[in-house]
């Protein structure tokens, strides 16, 4: 006898153009009031390899900035401002992608976290409650992260934050006349309980000191 097929459910909408507070940081639609933000963000040393592996490359005029908020906005992926609660700017931006609410997946991509949230837990809390509203309150089944394979801090990051590496698309894009082998990685809802559980212990305020250094490490691996 074959096995019983077990009846699965669509997530409930794609996400919609909502708030997402944080402890830390604020998730706004991206909107072209986050521009000069966004453009400062862009901007200092360290930033051009920040952009390297982006499919667009840095904005150096308001002009830039404000084109960008515009085009995400026209297409089919849903960009945020990663909003620091602590001095009100744009620090970072984050989208939506590959959303199919039919099949519960869904993807975190376009992802720029600036110098002063990079690697921070304003970064850590960006992801965690993209992941969060995804699985407890749309009911998706898959969160997704892509990279170029060339990437390391990326996939270190995936790996970091609870992503499971799925494998390699050879030649997926040509990304600024590049060929780029894209590395996916995914957590699914059965891993969700546990992996929520430990942001939420790392994202406490008790294991931060008064300059904002963590006292533990996150400790989720994909």
């Amino acid at each position: 006898m074959g096995e019983r097929e077990v009846s699965v459910k669509p997530a409930k909408s794609a996400p919609e153009r909502i708030v997402l507070e944080g402890r830390y940081v604020r998730l706004e639609p991206l909107d072209k009031r986050h521009a000069s933000d966004l453009l400062a963000a862009s901007e200092g040393e360290g930033v051009p390899e920040r952009y390297r592996w982006l499919f667009e490359h840095a904005p150096t005029t308001l002009a830039e900035a404000e084109d960008f908020v515009a085009r995400m906005n026209a297409g089919p992926d849903r960009f945020v401002a990663v909003v620091d609660k602590a001095s009100g700017r744009a620090l970072g931006r984050q989208g939506w992608m590959r959303i199919f609410p039919e099949h519960a997946s869904i993807e975190i991509g376009g992802v720029y976290w600036g110098p002063e949230m990079a690697r921070s837990r304003l970064s850590t809390e960006a992801l965690y409650l993209f992941a969060r509203h995804a699985f407890d309150d749309l009911g998706y089944r898959r969160f997704e992260w892509k990279c170029n394979d060339r990437n390391e801090p990326s996939k270190a990051a995936a790996l970091r934050f609870g992503f499971q590496f799925e494998g390699i698309f050879r030649q997926d894009r040509i990304v600024k006349g590049e060929s780029r082998d894209t590395a996916w990685y995914s957590i699914i809802d059965s891993e969700w309980p546990e992996i929520r559980a430990e942001y939420e212990r790392w994202l406490d305020a008790g294991n931060f000191d008064a300059e904002g250094r963590q006292k533990t490490k996150l400790a989720v691996r994909g």
